[in-house]
């Protein structure tokens, strides 16, 4: 086997700076990427050196007038757009959000988000309907997931959210999660889907 087929090409190393390799492997991912994750495949550095790099890769885009910037979405990192351009992006994705994400959907994926860990018959009592088939499908999406199993009779399951549901929100973590209003305690805020770029 040819030695070059085995590891990346040496002579053009010299001419790839550690951003630039930053910056392909942000591109080549959907899902926010963990600066652990990044620091294992440069092979160098630790998770400062990537802030670092990150940094001087926003101030590139930000000097050419980029239309995205790297941000911190669910302990990770991902390319995302800048808000002002989500008018268009939102056209763009409209059709395949709506049908990835319906009303129902979303209003048990908030339910779970601000109530978790929580049981499906917490999640049923506040909206009203079923909602077995919407957490198959939000499963199958690997937006919610079984956190566990409740200290009650039947010991029935606790649902909570995962980490893909922090990025397809746009969180860094749940803690960014807009405030509940303290005059209506049981009404849950509307999540926004964020675009990736």
């Amino acid at each position: 086997m040819d030695a070059s087929a085995e590891t990346p090409a040496q002579e053009s190393t010299s001419e790839i700076s550690t951003e630039s390799i930053v910056e392909a492997l942000l591109f080549s991912t959907d899902d926010p990427l963990p600066a652990a994750k990044i620091v294992q495949i440069l092979g160098i550095g630790d998770a400062g050196d990537v802030k670092r790099h990150i940094e001087t890769l926003n101030k590139r885009y930000e000097q050419t007038a980029a239309c995205f910037r790297v941000e911190a979405v669910a302990k990770g990192y991902q390319m995302l757009t800048l808000p002002e351009y989500n008018p268009w992006v939102g056209r763009l994705h409209k059709v395949r959000a709506e049908s990835r994400l319906s009303t129902a959907a979303l209003e048990t994926l908030a339910i779970i988000a601000y109530k978790q860990p929580v049981l499906r018959a917490e999640i049923e009592a506040i909206r009203g309907v079923a909602v077995g088939d919407m957490l198959v499908r939000l499963r199958e999406m690997n937006l919610v997931r079984i956190v566990g199993r409740a200290e009650e009779i039947g010991r029935p399951l606790l649902y909570g959210t995962t980490k893909k549901f922090l990025g397809v929100f746009g969180l860094q973590s749940l803690k960014d999660l807009p405030k509940l209003d303290p005059d209506r305690p049981d009404a849950v805020p509307e999540l926004k889907v964020v675009e990736e770029s």
